[in-house]
């Protein structure tokens, strides 16, 4: 058990396994996730909501020893021998299923599920040792954002405990527009970036506010430009609602351009 309450992290996790490979467009990324871990205490398991999972339900993994799923195609053979042997926590995973039923959301465990590349790619930079519990969650295939809200309110308990959460997803997601050349691009992308970061880190908003924003995202500047699908942003909506009633206002500690569009991470504490 831990005195104080653990952070709560949003991860723009990059393109596949692009930040293991070097690639050139991910060196301000993948240092960013490198570092991460200094800036936070250690915790004494990680839970990560990831972009890359999806079930009517959700679904927590209950492996005590998850396998690796290498969830991308057509990159270079290495991209299918990573491993991040980090244990899984059966028992925290059923904890993580009675907070959710208390508040009236179905879940289940899952104990065939493996890591994808949204939770062991941000994890083989942050915590390399995988020495550290690892549960991951899924998203509901609704994508309803006030949804993803609510399960990360009953996640709150989690940051009592020394269970870092992390949602790990991408504050853009626009494939097509990635690599476009487009040079309108980035501008749209900094207009829903900008947006994104004054909704979570400015002072002056409520609570109320903040809810009520990151529920009409879609209606924010270029919000669906930047996210046709949102799947890739709703992690952080897990995230908010699990800071919201103790540090709700966040800090943006990671601000980057991936493909000539911007990118953020934010960091609640």
């Amino acid at each position: 058990m831990t005195t104080s309450l653990m952070p709560v992290v949003f991860v723009p996790h990059g393109g596949g396994p692009m930040p293991l490979l070097g690639d050139a467009n991910h060196l301000e990324l993948t240092r960013f996730m490198q570092s991460l871990a200094a800036d936070l205490p250690l915790p004494e398991a990680i839970v990560v909501i990831t972009a890359h999972w999806e079930e009517e339900v959700v679904s927590i993994t209950h492996s005590a020893a998850p396998g690796m799923m290498y969830d991308y195609y057509g990159f270079p053979s290495e991209s299918y021998e990573f491993s991040y042997p980090a244990p899984g926590n059966p028992s925290l995973a059923k904890y993580i299923q009675k907070l959710l039923g208390d508040k009236n959301i179905d879940a289940r465990l899952d104990n065939q599920r493996a890591y994808d590349h949204g939770t062991f790619v941000p994890l083989m930079l942050s915590y390399p040792a995988a020495d550290i519990p690892v549960v991951q969650l899924s998203l509901l295939s609704s994508l309803d954002p006030s949804m993803h809200i609510a399960i990360g309110k009953a996640l709150a308990p989690l940051r009592e405990q020394g269970v870092l959460i992390i949602g790990s997803g991408m504050s853009f997601h626009n494939m097509r527009a990635f690599f476009s050349g487009d040079p309108a691009v980035k501008g749209k992308s900094e207009s829903f970036d900008n947006w994104l970061t004054e909704t979570l880190c400015a002072s002056s908003l409520t609570n109320q506010d903040r809810e009520q924003r990151l529920c009409a995202w879609a209606s924010a500047p270029q919000g669906r430009f930047c996210h046709p699908r949102e799947e890739h942003l709703l992690p952080l909506h897990v995230c908010w609602g699990a800071a919201s009633q103790g540090s709700p206002v966040a800090e943006q500690n990671f601000n980057g351009l991936l493909f000539n569009t911007a990118i953020s991470g934010y960091l609640w504490r």
